[in-house]
């Protein structure tokens, strides 16, 4: 009885140690964003796409203390063709952007509020300018939520199957 428990206990440990571990990063954990979706208001015209852009940040509600958002680690403001998306160790509470587009023409934006952890704009891109705007909606479970609900989902599992064990080995051992 006592063998078959060590074996089944050794080969819990051997499956254990063979399961992938992925690399730990000294900076894991989840930082705030600002993902930014564009329409083009000006009609007729061919769509117009992003060649560059800053985030600035100010502390002021007039952004008269703009400074733009720094590069350091994860943290940045980088853009795509349509979109662009910040992430960083903590936003300042006021914002705005200026991005090039493939026009020449660099636009400003009007001065936003962060929206939140992981804060969602529309901006519209108009002739002279940009117009941000905060975009509600439910958009899932936040990444802390779903890492704790997987947490405990694998606590209930492995509980289960230790339970398991136990109850097929103590049936076996009382026949």
């Amino acid at each position: 009885m006592r063998i078959k428990l060590i074996i089944l206990s050794l080969l819990s440990l051997v499956l254990l140690a063979s399961l992938p571990v992925p690399a730990a990063l000294a900076d894991t954990g989840p930082k705030p964003t600002m993902d930014f979706q564009f329409k083009q208001e000006m009609t007729g015209e061919l769509p117009l796409t992003i060649t560059s852009g800053i985030l600035f940040e100010c502390d002021q509600p007039d952004c008269s203390d703009a400074a733009p958002l720094e590069e350091a680690g994860p943290q940045r403001f980088t853009c795509e063709v349509n979109s662009c998306r910040a992430t960083a160790y903590g936003f300042a509470p006021y914002h705005w952007i200026e991005l090039e587009f493939s026009d020449g023409k660099t636009r400003q934006s009007n001065i936003f509020e962060t929206a939140g952890f992981d804060s969602q704009y529309r901006v519209t891109i108009r002739p002279n300018d940009l117009l941000v705007e905060v975009r509600f909606g439910l958009g899932g479970f936040p990444r802390t939520a779903i890492i704790l609900i997987a947490c405990c989902c694998a606590v209930v599992g492995v509980g289960l199957v230790v339970g398991l064990i136990l109850y097929f080995l103590r049936r076996s051992s009382a026949n």
